[in-house]
């Protein structure tokens, strides 16, 4: 069974970075595609950014391009999102999700696998 565990969120302002984090367990064919997605309240869950493990090929949203950086530690089981010049709008639950497929379009459909999520917020 795979187990994701995100931590790295917190708050801050506008313009600052944050680093989040997701420890993996359970690897399996099912976890070809790694990523991050978020979810603000009232809006639908969105895709921030993909990464094919084996590849290592990457997608991302266009509100992420140029500002933040997914990345994959074989090392350590950890799956990393580097956020830099955040946003308020950047506010949202991020998730780190598994899959069989990234879809380029980021659809969270295709991910099987969910962690529990972890909050960011960013004040402007």
């Amino acid at each position: 069974q795979v187990q994701l565990v995100e931590s790295g969120g917190g708050s801050v302002q506008a313009g600052g970075s944050l680093r989040l984090s997701c420890v993996a367990s359970g690897y399996s064919d099912r976890t070809r595609c790694m990523g991050w997605f978020r979810q603000a309240p009232g809006k639908e869950r969105e895709g921030v950014a993909l990464l094919w493990t084996g590849l290592r090929s990457t997608y991302y949203a266009g509100s992420a391009l140029g500002r933040f950086t997914i990345s994959l530690d074989d090392a350590k089981d950890t799956l990393y999102l580097e956020m830099n010049s955040l946003k308020s709008e950047d506010t949202a639950m991020y998730y780190c999700a598994a899959g069989t497929f990234c879809d380029s379009a980021l659809m969270w459909e295709e991910m099987n696998y969910w962690g529990q999520g972890t909050q960011v917020t960013v004040s402007s």
